[in-house]
């Protein structure tokens, strides 16, 4: 019989997410230096574990438990950071969502979470109030309002903070594999899916990825235009600079390109992550202003979500002479598992294995296949994700054993670059071979009249698939018949010439989810 939490806690080594990114910090003699910037606010890491404290016994008087969960509906700001880490510390389970969704899918959150608390800024919680009586599971709602909440129907986020202890004695048992948080996926097809992270799962991306790639230190300032809610904002500005003891930069409002230029100039980060979509209307927003921004402060610009054309890369090398790191990672994976170097890039590709992980590509079968072969790629690590939560089929098609089949096709070359060929189900075979809409839409975007562009394969009346281009121009008083023939001629004379767009529809708007990803299913139902 366990007769203790010290005879608990003797089973297995203790590990808890928020002491190793906070506490640690503060323990090392950062406590005086800046963590977060956020507008004019500014807190150092003494500052933020106060708060985080503060948040655990808050929750803890309002009987949260261990294991309990807790929806964040908040904008990247030190609320996120507290609520998130606070949750964490006393072993309550943080799941951040996007926050631009309608309130039918935050009532799907709640529910398929059974959340007993919501923390969610003001003006997202008036248009969620009125539908409170669908939410099965909900017993606590925290806001966060700039003014104040007036109301006592609901519990004030800065008064529910300041009001409780920055003592945080109260006796927890984490490992390092218990469950930290959760993540949605992006839910590209059917209801989002739960994903369940470890307490471990952070350190193994910020060991991998942001030492070993990044080589981030505390001397660095970084500064994510990716939201915190997404696996991938989460770690540029959250657990990477906490994990080295570094500056994150927060921006609360949408990231348009001369806000994100402004930003840049003004708190002169040293690490700037973006994602394809953004470097590309960046570069249109230098276009068209004839204004280059002062970048000097970056020393690394870092790309994923989709793959960056290799297009971008090049003017943007060309006007900033910085490289963009280019890496591919997932919600399931939590970060990014391949990536370029920046000593080590190839334009165009994915880059290399990122320390800590393993790859393979497989046919239909399941078996390994040599370079240059387009396949199913796989991967394992130790940042992979515990499964999904109430989704028996889901994991059983997505995980074999420490493999996780990440639903992109790939190929490897020679050198052991891998390339993306596009997702499983965006692959189009015409003619009998494979044609990969990646490599299609960046041809398409070296030409100079192209903004954005998206390829998917559509079928003819034999039922036989051939690609189809939806572009969107820099100028759209240029579309014409005659336009659409010299890009289809552009693209046979530059790939093979059976991979050219036999349709071509210009369109003002390409369906994106809210990282940015251009969502093909929603072009092939039109």
């Amino acid at each position: 019989m366990i007769g203790s939490m010290e005879e608990l806690k003797g089973l297995k080594k203790t590990y808890n997410a928020a002491y190793r990114f906070i506490d640690t910090n503060v323990k090392e003699g950062l406590g005086n230096k800046e963590a977060i910037v956020c507008g004019n606010e500014s807190l150092t890491y003494h500052e933020i574990a106060k708060r985080i404290n503060q948040f655990g016994n808050a929750l803890l008087d309002i009987g949260v438990e261990p294991e309990n969960r807790i929806l964040l509906v908040t904008y990247d700001s030190p609320e996120f950071i507290t609520t998130f880490f606070g949750a964490i510390k006393i072993g309550a389970i943080p799941i951040p969502v996007n926050t631009m969704m309608k309130p039918h899918d935050y009532e799907y959150f709640l529910n398929h979470s059974r959340a007993k608390v919501l923390v969610v800024h003001e003006d997202i919680w008036e248009h969620l109030k009125d539908h409170q009586d669908r939410y099965l599971f909900l017993k606590h709602v925290i806001v966060i309002s700039e003014g104040g909440n007036k109301s006592t129907e609901y519990i004030d986020f800065h008064h529910f903070v300041n009001s409780a202890s920055d003592q945080l004695t109260e006796e927890y048992y984490t490992t390092a594999e218990d469950i930290a948080f959760w993540l949605y996926s992006s839910g590209s097809t059917g209801n989002p899916k739960g994903v369940l992270h470890r307490q471990e799962s952070m350190e193994a991306c910020y060991e991998n990825y942001a030492r070993k790639i990044l080589h981030m230190k505390k001397e660095d300032k970084v500064f994510s235009a990716s939201k915190l809610f997404f696996a991938y904002g989460l770690g540029n500005g959250l657990y990477f600079p906490f994990g080295a003891g570094a500056t994150t930069i927060l921006l609360k409002e949408r990231p348009t390109p001369e806000r994100v230029f402004e930003l840049i100039e003004r708190e002169k980060p040293t690490i700037f992550f973006g994602v394809p979509t953004l470097y590309g209307a960046m570069l249109n927003y230098i276009s068209e202003t004839g204004r280059v921004p002062d970048l000097s402060s970056v020393r690394v610009c870092v790309s994923a979500g989709e793959p960056l054309p290799a297009s971008y890369f090049e003017k943007w090398k060309e006007i900033f002479h910085l490289n963009i790191l280019d890496g591919i990672g997932s919600t399931e994976a939590l970060h990014i598992y391949l990536s370029n170097r920046n000593d080590n890039i190839k334009a165009g590709s994915t880059g290399k294995l990122v320390p800590g992980y393993k790859a393979k590509i497989v046919n239909e079968l399941g078996e390994e296949l040599p370079p240059n072969e387009i396949g199913d790629l796989l991967i394992k690590g130790d940042s992979i994700t515990s499964g999904y939560w109430l989704n028996k089929g889901e994991n059983h098609h997505k995980f074999k054993g420490e493999w996780m089949h990440t639903g992109d096709k790939y190929y490897q070359d020679e050198e052991g670059y891998f390339w993306y060929s596009g997702r499983s189900d965006d692959m189009m075979k015409v003619g009998g071979i494979w044609v990969s809409p990646v490599e299609v839409e960046t041809t398409l975007l070296y030409r100079e009249d192209v903004l954005e562009v998206a390829v998917v394969g559509e079928k003819n009346k034999a039922n036989l698939v051939y690609p189809k281009a939806y572009i969107v121009l820099k100028n759209k008083e240029d579309a014409c018949e005659e336009l659409k023939e010299t890009m289809k001629l552009h693209v046979k004379q530059n790939l093979a010439p059976y991979k050219y767009p036999r349709e071509i529809e210009f369109v003002d708007e390409l369906p994106k989810t809210a990282t940015g990803k251009i969502q093909r299913f929603k072009l092939r139902t039109k």
